[in-house]
């Protein structure tokens, strides 16, 4: 049995285990048959039935749960009542488990966690509460390890060495002997593989896996913060083989099964250092008046076939990586820089959502299907920009990629400024409907020729980027509800509901900066979040109440179970339109296909594994280009250690203030044992520190003027020495 098909089955096993649990502990008194805990976990499956018949046995020879007669199963009186979970490792070393079951977290002392990490999924026993306590207990076992390998440093002695792992959540160093250190030298940065940890070790063993080099160098630090997520930073041998061996070109006997609409205007616009473009627009009026919009996609499905290296490999990635100075792919290049990219004077295949519209963004008809097109027209933003902001097609030197100033023609021209309308229309449409308008600040980078960065500028969202992105999320919109009103098996993009609690938190922080939200009603939340967020664009906290805001919405996941997408007010929601960097999408378009060909509907529970697969590594990617902003900005920082930087307190606990420096973004941290002139305590109700003897007070919001301290390029650390408060 393959890794993933073990992964999906000891997932579905666990989630069956916590189902007897609670059907049994819900009704202690009561005793159920196989067939009864089936209906009220609604399993219908013969394959999942007899897993649960299996577990059912399992559980009762471990003597978890009691048989009270042949075949009827019931909860067993214990002094310690066990839970599944996953640990979640606090700085101070101690956990709370995070169990489904639960209404609270089971707090666990250091010396109670038994060998578990952080993230891994054990089972844990309560104690009786007491005095109405919250619940505390005890890890009896691992279940699953979270991670296999971690990046740390190497302590080499004479006969043995030990790696010290980066992970401050990683509480123990990693015994490796001397034959299994792969040539790694004392002090050099590696990878070591997680082995047994015998009963009387004091350490795991390990094994390195691969030497990332000298700590503090710049491949090394970015090779660290790949591996640090498990996400590889090349492809394996046979995978770029594979892709080197696919037929890309382009052949009529293929065309004409697909929609032609290679003589219909169209074009692509991008960031202007984009390499892979996967989706461009066309635009003609039609005889009736209205305009036909073509989303095009590429049809990345075409090439990716099931079952080959090459899908299995992009499967296990599930999305690209984009780093602050290097995109790791999710297709070898033979794939996402050629064959699916729509550049301009080449024929490819797509996959499109083509709309009839009318003036006002009206929708009229739809249609969907494969398609073959030949873009005519390659823009950077910055190019429509100045298209739409002047009306006119002459494009200026000074933000042309050609290198030199050139004139588009005429129906190019009215395509961008006859879409850019009908994108205003749709964007206010939206925002009226309830959607959240969140444009956060987007920190980037200039970089040299050595990756080292020379200045840091903002990306900023105009009138072009919100023009792709309004058809596009029409196509993601319309495609969704397409398949979502035939109620069939689709892969969606969720958003839910914010939580209560997290919003009154929300609500009390942007108190602070003289801001509120109104907690009413749906209707009012919103208005009130877009109003938010519109009072503090160009403010001096606007990065830190974006940050806030975001933080106190749900996730949005990938999911067989439509709920709809809150933040963007839209009932039913997918992802269609990037192919060549997310799998949902490749999923999306196979299933689209194989629902316009007439197949049968496939199994939920396998989609949904795929869903939640895609939606981890989905975190896994945005937790490393944060550590890769964060790296970059400590570098930045080190040339800039003798000057002083305004900022913004952007967090504040008990052993110091963090900082956000209004001009850069970079944020760092004031550790309150550094503030000479006083001596400092936490106030958590003020979101402040205060000093004991002068009563000066240093809160959420305030400006203050700070130095840079010291810089850790390894621990990703920035600190700051505080100069003091800005005068008002």
């Amino acid at each position: 049995m393959s890794k993933k098909k073990k992964r999906a089955r000891s997932q579905r096993k666990n989630e069956i285990t916590k189902g007897i649990f609670t059907v049994l502990e819900k009704e202690p008194s009561k005793s159920f048959n196989y067939k009864q805990i089936a209906a009220k976990l609604g399993l219908s499956d013969t394959q999942e039935r007899n897993l649960l018949i299996k577990r059912l046995g399992q559980l009762k020879s471990s003597d978890r749960i009691l048989e009270a007669e042949r075949g009827r199963f019931k909860k067993k009186p214990s002094l310690h009542t066990y839970y599944t979970g996953k640990v979640d490792l606090t700085t101070s070393g101690n956990a709370y488990i995070i169990a489904e079951e639960l209404d609270d977290d089971v707090f666990v002392p250091y010396k109670k966690l038994n060998r578990a990490f952080h993230g891994d999924l054990v089972e844990v026993f309560l104690k009786p509460r007491r005095n109405g306590k919250k619940p505390e207990g005890e890890i009896a076992k691992v279940l699953e390890r979270r991670k296999s390998t971690y990046v740390g440093v190497v302590d080499k002695q004479k006969t043995f060495a030990f790696v010290r792992p980066s992970d401050p959540k990683m509480y123990t160093d990693i015994f490796v002997p001397l034959e299994k250190l792969k040539k790694a030298k004392d002090g050099e940065k590696v990878v070591v593989k997680l082995g047994d940890w015998p009963k009387d070790a004091d350490s795991p063993y390990g094994e390195v896996t691969e030497v990332l080099g000298k700590p503090g160098e710049h491949n090394t630090e970015i090779h660290s913060i790949l591996a640090e997520y498990g996400l590889p930073y090349e492809f394996p041998y046979e995978v770029e083989q594979f892709a080197k061996t696919l037929d890309t070109k382009i052949h009529e006997s293929e065309v004409a099964k697909r929609r032609d609409m290679r003589d219909v205007l169209t074009f692509t616009i991008d960031p202007k250092d984009a390499k892979d473009f996967d989706d461009a627009l066309s635009f003609q009026k039609l005889e009736n008046g209205n305009y036909e919009v073509g989303i095009h996609i590429a049809d990345v499905s075409h090439y990716l076939q099931p079952g080959t290296v090459l899908d299995d490999e992009a499967y296990e990635r599930a999305t690209s990586v984009y780093l602050v100075d290097r995109v790791v792919p999710m297709l070898p290049e033979v794939l996402s820089n050629m064959a699916c990219s729509l550049r301009p004077n080449e024929e490819k295949y797509t996959f499109s959502a083509i709309f009839e519209m009318d003036e006002s963004a009206k929708l009229i008809n739809q249609w969907f299907g494969r398609t073959a097109i030949n873009s005519n027209e390659r823009f950077a933003y910055e190019e429509a920009q100045h298209i739409i902001e002047t009306g006119q097609g002459k494009i200026p030197k000074e933000v042309s990629i050609r290198g030199k100033a050139y004139e588009v023609g005429p129906a190019i021209k009215e395509a961008v400024l006859s879409l850019d309308k009908m994108a205003k229309v749709m964007r206010k449409q939206r925002m009226d409907d309830g959607a959240i308008s969140f444009d956060k600040i987007e920190v980037r980078f200039n970089l040299n020729a050595k990756n080292e960065p020379e200045s840091v500028f903002f990306k900023e969202a105009k009138d072009a980027n919100k023009l792709i992105e309004e058809f596009m999320l029409l196509a993601n919109k319309k495609v969704a509800e397409f398949i979502g009103k035939q109620k069939k098996t689709f892969v969606y993009r969720i958003h839910d509901e914010p939580d209560e609690e997290k919003l009154l938190a929300l609500n009390g922080l942007i108190s602070r900066f003289g801001h509120s939200i109104n907690l009413k009603d749906k209707k009012s939340l919103n208005s009130s979040l877009n109003q938010l967020l519109k009072d503090v664009k160009g403010k001096k906290e606007q990065n830190l109440v974006d940050t806030l805001t975001i933080r106190s919405m749900s996730k949005a996941i990938y999911t067989t179970e439509n709920i709809g997408h809150y933040g963007l007010g839209f009932d039913y929601y997918t992802h269609f339109t990037s192919p060549i960097r997310r799998y949902p999408d490749v999923m999306v378009h196979r299933l689209l296909q194989h629902y316009l060909d007439g197949g049968k509907q496939p199994q939920v529970p396998v989609y949904e594994e795929k869903c939640k697969h895609s939606s981890d590594m989905e975190l896994l990617a945005s937790s490393a280009e944060r550590d890769s902003i964060k790296y970059m900005q400590i570098k930045f920082m080190e040339d800039h250690k003798d000057q002083e930087f305004l900022g913004v307190i952007s967090g504040v606990t008990e052993w110091g203030i963090y900082v956000e420096i209004v001009e850069n973004k970079c944020e760092g941290m004031v550790r309150i044992r550094d503030i000479k002139d006083d001596y400092y305590l936490f106030d958590e109700k003020q979101f402040a520190i205060i000093g004991e003897r002068t009563n000066r007070m240093y809160q959420l919001g305030d400006e203050v003027y700070v130095m840079v301290k010291d810089t850790d390029l390894v621990k990703r650390h920035l600190d700051f020495s505080l100069l003091g408060k800005k005068k008002n």
